[in-house]
């Protein structure tokens, strides 16, 4: 068991929400618009990132409220040792900053990785492999996140130094070379970094995958597509030789930004894009559970499924239940009736969700 005494407080549209007696397989039931999405959103939140949601945080205060919102949670790391308390909340003064705790200690969001390998599914990542290929490039980095923390802080270093060397290109000024190989050498490092990491976690998610059964879910081929150099030293000789032609474009035209995650299904050789819509769900669990695997297997792992069951046939739900029975992560189920989890209902916590308030059944 990974989280457990669970609260939130004027969050979403939860005043005053608690969860006690948390399992490994947890379920939230409740009509559309209860409030199950805004609990998983708020545990997505126990991780670096902007939660599941990828909301502002002013817009997650409860209405009505003060505009601040606060959630925490005990961590049960496995290893006999009193929980630790995990905190994330904003205060109505500042509804754009991040407060962050641990113990009680202020912390950052990118150590709440350090502690909890956190990964989720939902509704709205249906059409991914037809999204754009920045959308990709996010799902990617939070995959890698959970596996390595570290990887929360490449991207953020890269993405400043990016945004710096677009600013001195687009300005109508003449950039000074020494700043631009300063700052080209830190999108070097840290781009190298960034990359490696991506083609790394592709690499796991390979192998994992290649361990999976083929059916009942679709088994995908994931391929890392390099925007550019994926070395420090051919990153930053890039950057220097293409500085001309990025500030006719007013941007940076290669590197780890550009980076594209290709997905064909196995079998068919098509691309995942090209797939029905019930091949791409099939292939996106298949990811989720491979995903689920790997990164459960150093610190406590937590899996978030949003409606996964609500369009999945008897054969392939049973599957996914089997999988989560067996995998090593704490998963947290949400549906709009019990009877599609009829199968799990005995080994797992239930709860019903009703106007953001929840009640143990």
């Amino acid at each position: 068991m990974a989280l457990d005494r669970i609260t939130l407080s004027t969050f979403r549209n939860h005043a005053a929400t608690r969860l006690d007696g948390a399992a490994r397989l947890n379920l939230l039931v409740g009509e559309n618009g209860a409030g199950k999405t805004n609990v998983l959103e708020a545990l997505s939140l126990l991780a670096p990132g902007r939660g599941l949601r990828r909301a502002a945080l002013a817009e997650m205060a409860g209405q009505g409220g003060s505009g601040s919102f606060a959630i925490s949670a005990a961590l049960d790391t496995g290893d006999g040792a009193e929980a630790v308390i995990l905190g994330t909340a904003i205060a109505a003064e500042a509804p754009g900053r991040r407060i962050v705790q641990v113990n009680g200690a202020s912390s950052s969001a990118l150590v709440l990785g350090e502690w909890l390998a956190l990964g989720w599914l939902t509704p709205a990542m249906d059409r991914l492999f037809a999204d754009s290929a920045s959308a990709r490039r996010r799902y990617l980095d939070r995959l890698a996140v959970a596996l390595d923390p570290a990887h929360a802080r490449h991207a953020s270093r890269y993405e400043a130094a990016l945004r710096e060397r677009n600013r001195l290109l687009a300005s109508e000024a003449d950039p000074d070379p020494t700043w631009l190989d300063s700052i080209e050498a830190q999108m070097a490092q840290a781009g190298a970094l960034l990359a490696q990491g991506r083609a790394s976690l592709i690499a796991q998610l390979g192998a994992a995958l290649e361990r999976l059964p083929p059916q009942p879910f679709a088994r995908p081929v994931l391929s890392y597509v390099p925007g550019g150099a994926v070395m420090a030293e051919a990153l930053a000789a890039d950057l220097a030789r293409n500085r001309e032609r990025d500030r006719a474009a007013g941007r940076t035209l290669g590197g780890p930004h550009r980076d594209e995650l290709d997905v064909v299904m196995s079998g068919k050789h098509v691309a995942a894009a090209q797939c029905s819509t019930g091949e791409q769900k099939a292939m996106l669990i298949a990811i989720t559970l491979a995903h689920a695997d790997l990164a459960a297997g150093g610190r406590p792992g937590l899996l978030l499924l949003d409606e996964v069951a609500a369009h999945l046939d008897p054969l392939r739900r049973a599957a996914l239940f089997e999988r989560l029975r067996n995998g090593n992560s704490q998963v947290w189920l949400t549906g709009t009736e019990l009877a599609p989890f009829e199968e799990i209902v005995g080994d797992a916590a239930v709860w019903r969700v009703a106007g953001g308030v929840i009640e143990r059944l």
